[in-house]
C-alpha cells in the first residue's frame, strides 16, 4: 500500500514535470503534493455528504471546528511526515524511473483511472447531496425560496413584455 502511496505521488510528479515549460521544474514536488492533498481532502469531503445523504445530519464545516483543523492537519502532516520529510520522494522517484516502461504506461492508466475516480466521487457526492435537497425541498428548495423566485420571474416577465411593447411601438395603440 506505501509503495502505491508513492507510485501515485510518482505518476502525479511526472505528469506535472512533463507538462511544465522548459525551465519551469521549480516546486513540481511542492505543486505534485498538492495535487494530492486536493484528491485527499475531496475525498475528505465525499465522505461528509455521503453521511450526510444517507443519514440526513448535516455536517457543519467551518474552520473553528475540529473535524476541519484535525482533518487538515492529519492530511498536510500525513504528506509532509510520508513524502518532504528526508526528502524521501526523491529516492521513490529514483527507483520508479527504472522500471520498465510497459509497467510505468500500466501504473499511468490506473493513476489516471484512480484520479478520475476521486473526481466523479465527490462529483456524484453533490450531486447525491442535491437530490436529497430536493426530496426534503430544503436549501434552495425550500418552498418559500422557490416562492421568491417564482415571483422575480414574474416581475422580470413583466418588465420584458413592457420594454417590448415600447420597442414596437404596442404601448400607443
Amino acid at each position: 500500500m506505501k509503495k502505491a502511496y508513492y507510485y501515485f505521488f510518482y505518476k502525479i510528479y511526472k505528469a506535472i514535470k512533463y507538462t511544465s515549460v522548459p525551465f519551469g521544474n521549480f516546486l513540481i514536488s511542492f505543486k505534485a503534493g498538492l495535487v494530492l492533498i486536493v484528491l485527499q481532502i475531496w475525498s475528505f469531503l465525499s465522505i461528509i455528504n455521503y453521511y450526510t445523504f444517507f443519514t440526513g445530519n448535516p455536517v457543519e464545516l467551518s474552520i473553528s471546528k475540529p473535524i476541519v483543523y484535525v482533518t487538515l492537519i492529519f492530511i498536510i502532516g500525513f504528506n509532509y511526515y510520508t513524502l518532504d520529510y528526508l526528502d524521501i520522494w526523491k529516492k521513490y522517484i529514483q527507483e520508479f524511473d527504472q522500471l520498465p516502461k510497459k509497467k510505468n504506461v500500466i501504473g499511468s492508466w490506473i493513476a489516471i483511472l484512480i484520479t478520475l475516480m476521486l473526481i466523479i466521487n465527490f462529483i456524484f457526492s453533490f450531486y447525491c447531496l442535491d437530490q436529497r435537497a430536493r426530496k426534503d425541498q430544503i436549501g434552495p428548495y425550500a418552498p418559500e425560496i422557490v416562492a421568491k423566485e417564482r415571483k422575480e420571474d414574474s416581475l422580470q416577465k413583466t418588465q420584458q413584455i413592457e420594454r417590448l411593447k415600447k420597442i414596437y411601438g404596442e404601448d400607443q395603440k
